[in-house]
């Protein structure tokens, strides 16, 4: 009887990792957020935040998950000193008041083994609102640099800046905003 007690909680140590949720962690190298706004009716001006963290929890068992991800707002990016400076003041960006902008959610939407949408919480300028987010492109495995587990998709969104309060410039700058941030994250 020792023996298979012995035998089933060796084999359970075995299984139960296969159900419990895996952590990872984004690269903040990798995982840089992008957006584009119409100017003036004319051209699309795209801008980017150049410093991410965050953090998901995904168990491909159960199709669950969350994911926690920070962009800060100081490390906007236009470009061009003088415009980066102007959308960073107060009325815009505000960066000194609101140095963060965050992405909560506790719902993973999968299709078979592959995440393709999340929803959740986004929170920018001190309002937070739901927004549901698409998840191309989804893939997990061993960078072949590094040998370190990981998964990666390009994560996509189109928000209305109005509805956070940012409605300066509108119409001459496009009230929606598209959204795109490649995400690369590592296996903790």
């Amino acid at each position: 009887m020792k023996k298979y007690l012995a035998t089933f909680v060796v084999m359970g140590a075995f299984v139960a990792p296969a159900h419990a949720a895996d952590s990872y962690t984004t690269d903040p190298e990798f995982s840089i957020p992008v957006f584009e706004v119409t100017h003036l009716g004319f051209t699309t001006q795209h801008g980017r935040f150049n410093k991410t963290s965050g953090k998901a929890m995904i168990d491909f068992a159960t199709k669950k998950g969350s994911v926690d991800f920070t962009v800060y707002t100081e490390s906007l990016d236009m470009g061009l000193g003088a415009w980066t400076k102007h959308l960073s003041d107060e009325g815009l960006f505000n960066v000194k008041k609101f140095p963060t902008m965050t992405f909560k959610s506790d719902k993973l939407i999968f299709e078979g083994d592959k995440v393709v949408a999340a929803e959740g919480q986004f929170t920018m300028i001190g309002v937070t609102k739901p927004l549901k987010v698409v998840v191309n492109d989804f893939q997990c495995g061993s960078n072949p640099e590094n040998k370190k587990a990981m998964c990666a998709a390009n994560v996509t969104a189109t928000l209305k800046r109005s509805d956070f309060g940012l409605t300066k410039y509108i119409p001459a700058v496009s009230d929606e905003v598209k959204i795109t941030v490649p995400v690369e994250a590592y296996r903790n």
